[in-house]
């Protein structure tokens, strides 16, 4: 059946929580898109609701929201995810120059909006938070010597 690693992130705190989820729990997710919403008790996380911001497959592609349905296509893009800004670097003496290429259009090829069963990875993002903790503080050990 499917396996899914949820990377729950929360904007306040800025840290990211990763959590694993198999079979019968997984069920739930599959068939929503990104931007949907869901609640926490898919997740065993009671009183938490989540908002799906994106993802990958099991062979690392990503997810965009703009291309529909649950498989892969190649599409023609000029930026955004699954587009990585490069840049020409010559020497000229001892000096480089760098020219961005911008405006050139990349048929890429990347995951739509859906999960399915080959999804290995999903982000989302806390929209209310419930009782237990999610992002507990680590406490930093900073023991000064003693002198």
């Amino acid at each position: 059946m499917a396996t899914f690693k949820i990377v729950i992130g929360d904007k306040k705190s800025g840290r990211c929580v990763q959590k694993e989820v198999k079979d019968d729990a997984a069920k739930p997710l599959i068939g929503l898109k990104i931007g949907d919403k869901f609640k926490g008790e898919v997740l065993d996380l009671f009183g938490y609701e989540f908002e799906i911001t994106g993802g990958s497959d099991y062979t690392g592609l990503p997810m965009r929201k703009d291309v529909a349905g649950a498989g892969r296509k190649r599409i023609l893009i000029i930026s955004g995810i699954g587009v990585k800004k490069f840049s020409k670097t010559t020497k000229k003496g001892e000096r480089k120059i760098h020219r961005k290429y911008s405006g050139i259009k990349q048929r890429r090829l990347v995951c739509g909006n859906t999960i399915h069963a080959k999804t290995a990875q999903i982000n989302v993002k806390v929209l209310a938070e419930g009782k237990t903790p999610l992002f507990e503080a680590k406490a930093e050990e900073t023991a000064a010597p003693a002198a």
